[in-house]
């Protein structure tokens, strides 16, 4: 089988790893399997995303789903959210404001990158000053509560552990 190889299970995969396969313009609809090789998600979690409200599919009379070509972008716009540590609840409620009668243009994207250069500032912030006590204090283990208490804001810290985070669900007494 020219192109493509035998793996462990009998089944064929294809050759073309590190590329992105191309797919004509006039294909409006995607499988799942196109959606996962061009966006880089897996299929796992392209189901996942839309069990979650991010993405939308239609589903065929054989109930296979189908995606429009858009979902790529909404795909790469919640994986790069994903990476900077954006919570799903939150990247859902940005794409919310979408519209859902059209494409989005590059302007309906531009305001919503807009919407979050604040609070990804904020976080980049946040995270420089966490950083630079850290060096300062894991040498001597101290991490002190009041040192932390303004870095991890919603986070219970345990007095007694020099401000190691509680566990979730750690009884409020121990904070």
């Amino acid at each position: 089988m020219r192109g493509a190889a035998v793996n462990g299970g009998g089944r064929t995969r294809s050759r073309t790893l590190g590329r992105v396969p191309q797919i004509p313009e006039t294909v409006q609809e995607l499988t799942v399997g196109q959606l996962s090789a061009r966006s880089g998600a897996a299929v796992s979690a392209l189901h996942f995303y839309e069990t979650k409200g991010l993405i939308t599919s239609r589903r065929t009379s054989g109930n296979q789903r189908r995606y429009s070509r858009d979902i790529l972008r909404r795909v790469a716009f919640v994986r790069a959210a994903q990476r900077v540590g954006i919570p799903l609840a939150t990247i859902r409620e940005a794409l919310a404001d979408l519209p859902e009668e059209r494409t989005p243009t590059a302007e309906d994207w531009a305001r919503l990158s807009e919407h979050w250069r604040t609070e990804l500032d904020d976080r980049i912030r946040r995270l420089q000053l966490l950083r630079d006590h850290l060096s300062g204090c894991i040498g001597c283990g101290c991490l002190s509560l009041e040192t932390l208490r303004p870095l991890l804001p919603g986070r219970r810290l345990r007095r007694a552990h020099h401000g190691v985070p509680a566990p979730p669900g750690a009884a409020r007494g121990q904070v």
